[in-house]
C-alpha cells in the first residue's frame, strides 16, 4: 500500500482522476463532501456541496467525472454539481428533481454522469424528462427526452459511436433505451427486467452489439445482447442468457468473451459474446466487481477480498489475493486502476496500491 486516507464518511462512489489530482466524495454526517488529493495522498481541499443520501446504504453513489478543469457529480438526492477542479469552488448546480418534476428512487440517485462534448447527460426519472442534457459550462438545459417514460434505475449512461450514429444508451426501470446523443430522440427500446428495478451495470458496446447485465426477474433478465442496425436507429435481440445474473459488479469483454460473476454466489463465468453460451470457471472466489487492466483481472468480492486473476475460456488462476484492511460498510465501490496504481474505496477509507511489476 502506498498510502491511505480514513475520514471520507459513508459512500459507495469510486475515485475520479485528472490534472494529477484524485477526487472522491463522501458523507461524514448528512452533507456530501468532495475531497481532492494530490498523487501522494496529501489533502488539497474539501468542499461541502449539500445534503447526501442518508435513508439507506448511506452516502454518495455517483463517481466524480473530471474534464476541462472541472469536476461533475450527481448527489444521491438528484442534484448535479459542477466544481472547479483546482479550488473546489461550486460553479453551478441543478436540482434535477425540482427542475424536471421528478421523484427520487428507492435507494437514491446513483448514476455517474456522462460528458459528451458540451453536454452533461443524466437521467432525472421524470416521465416527460426521462433523459436530459445540460450545458457543461452553465447547467442550462440543452435537450430533454421522455425516453420510455420510466423511473431511473441506478444505471450510468454510455455514449455509443456506431458507424455514423452517436447514441446515448442506458437502462431505465424495465428497459434498455437508445437515444440520439445530439437531440434526445428515442430510437429504440428493448425489455430488460429486474424485480426491484435495479439496473446498476452500465451497458457495454463492441462491434455493433450492446451488452447489458441484470438479475432477479421471472423472465427477460440476465445478460442481453442487442444487435444495432447500420444506422443505429433499431436494435434486435441477438441472444439472452438467464443463467448469469449480475446485479452491480460490472462485466468485462475481452477477446470475444464476457467475464462476469453471479450476484451473491461464488460463481465466475465466461460467456461467448457471439452466442451467449456460458461456462462456469470458478466457485472459489466471492462474487461482485470485476476490473481488467494490462492483461489481468482484478476481482473484488462483496466480502472485501481482492484478487489478481488470470482467466480465459479454459482457466481461472488466482495469482494473489488479500483482504481489504480499512474502511466501513459494504464493499460496493468499483476499484480504479490508473498509471500502475490501484485505488480501492471502502466506505470511510481510500487505499492506494502500487501494482507495477517493479
Amino acid at each position: 500500500m502506498l498510502w491511505s486516507f480514513e475520514g471520507l464518511g459513508a459512500g459507495h462512489s469510486s475515485v475520479g482522476i485528472g490534472y494529477n489530482r484524485i477526487f472522491v466524495n463522501g458523507m461524514p454526517d448528512t452533507l456530501g463532501v468532495l475531497y481532492s488529493f494530490d498523487m501522494d495522498g496529501n489533502l488539497l481541499w474539501e468542499r461541502v456541496y449539500g445534503t447526501e443520501w442518508h435513508k439507506n446504504y448511506t452516502g454518495p453513489r455517483s463517481t466524480p467525472v473530471v474534464a476541462y478543469g472541472l469536476v461533475y457529480l450527481e448527489s444521491g438526492m438528484g442534484v448535479v454539481y459542477c466544481f472547479d477542479a483546482f479550488t473546489g469552488e461550486i460553479i453551478w448546480e441543478v436540482d434535477l428533481l425540482a427542475v424536471f418534476n421528478a421523484e427520487n428512487i428507492q435507494w437514491g440517485m446513483a448514476e455517474t454522469l456522462l460528458l459528451d462534448g458540451y453536454n452533461v447527460i443524466c437521467t432525472p426519472d421524470g416521465q416527460k424528462h426521462n433523459v436530459v442534457a445540460l450545458n457543461r459550462l452553465t447547467g442550462k438545459t440543452v435537450w430533454t427526452s421522455p425516453g420510455y417514460g420510466e423511473p431511473a434505475a441506478y444505471c450510468s449512461p454510455v455514449l455509443v459511436e456506431h458507424n455514423n450514429a452517436r447514441l446515448v444508451v442506458t437502462m431505465t426501470a424495465s428497459s434498455v433505451i437508445g437515444l440520439d446523443a445530439d437531440t434526445g430522440e428515442l430510437y429504440w427500446r428493448a425489455e430488460q427486467m429486474q424485480r426491484n428495478k435495479i439496473h446498476a451495470n452500465s451497458p457495454l458496446y463492441s462491434e455493433g452489439v450492446i451488452y447489458c447485465a441484470s438479475n432477479w426477474a421471472d423472465e427477460n433478465t440476465g445478460l442481453l445482447a442487442l444487435k444495432l442496425s447500420d444506422d443505429g436507429r433499431a436494435a434486435e435481440q441477438l441472444w439472452r442468457n438467464e443463467t448469469v445474473m449480475n446485479l452491480m459488479g460490472g462485466i468485462v469483454l475481452h477477446d470475444g468473451i464476457i467475464f462476469s460473476s453471479t450476484y451473491r454466489k461464488n460463481e465466475w463465468y465466461a460467456i461467448d459474446a457471439s452466442t451467449g453460451e456460458e461456462k462456469l470457471l470458478s466457485e472459489d472466489f466471492g462474487s461482485e466487481v470485476i476490473v481488467f487492466a494490462d492483461g489481468l483481472f482484478y476481482l473484488y468480492s462483496d466480502a472485501g477480498e481482492l484478487a489478481l486473476v488470470n482467466m480465459d475460456w479454459n482457466h481461472f488462476e488466482i495469482k494473489g489475493r488479500f483482504d481489504v484492511p480499512l474502511g466501513t460498510g459494504q464493499h460496493w465501490a468499483h476499484p480504479v486502476i490508473h498509471d500502475k496504481r490501484l485505488y480501492v474505496r471502502h466506505g470511510n477509507a481510500l487505499m492506494v496500491y502500487n501494482i507495477s511489476e517493479e
